[in-house]
């Protein structure tokens, strides 16, 4: 259950390449060698109302939450962090070179214990079905 959500400002979408951003994201959790390639969901969102910082129109953001099943340790999770926001890094250059511009990473470990999932795509992809 390796799931990203990026959730951006309205501005970026002029000032990004969103689908290409997605696809790099996608690169570097598959890269990373900790996630299931059957698991791995990645979702951008607009937040068609928020407020950035100080509220210039200028201001934009984009804050990507990945969401992950327990078990893999705080060293694996941290390098897997560190070639997701490389990838994001780079992806978002252009936005990243202005003082108007907020990047973020947040990793959260799901307790098993208290998440449900039915996916057959799980046993399609490893050649069950």
């Amino acid at each position: 259950m390796p799931h990203l959500t990026v959730e951006y400002s309205p501005g970026l979408e002029s000032r990004a390449d969103l689908p290409a951003l997605c696809r790099a994201l996608h690169r570097a959790m598959t890269s990373a060698g900790i996630f299931p390639l059957a698991g791995i969901r990645i979702r951008a969102y607009r937040a068609d109302h928020c407020i950035v910082a100080d509220g210039s129109p200028e201001n934009d953001f984009a804050a990507l939450t990945l969401a992950v099943g327990a078990g893999r340790s705080t060293d694996a999770l941290r390098a897997a962090g560190d070639e997701i926001f490389a990838a994001a890094r780079s992806a978002l250059a252009e936005p990243l070179s202005t003082p108007h511009f907020a990047l973020s990473l947040e990793i959260r470990v799901i307790d098993p214990d208290l998440s449900w999932k039915d996916t057959p795509i799980h046993a399609r992809l490893s050649g069950q079905n």
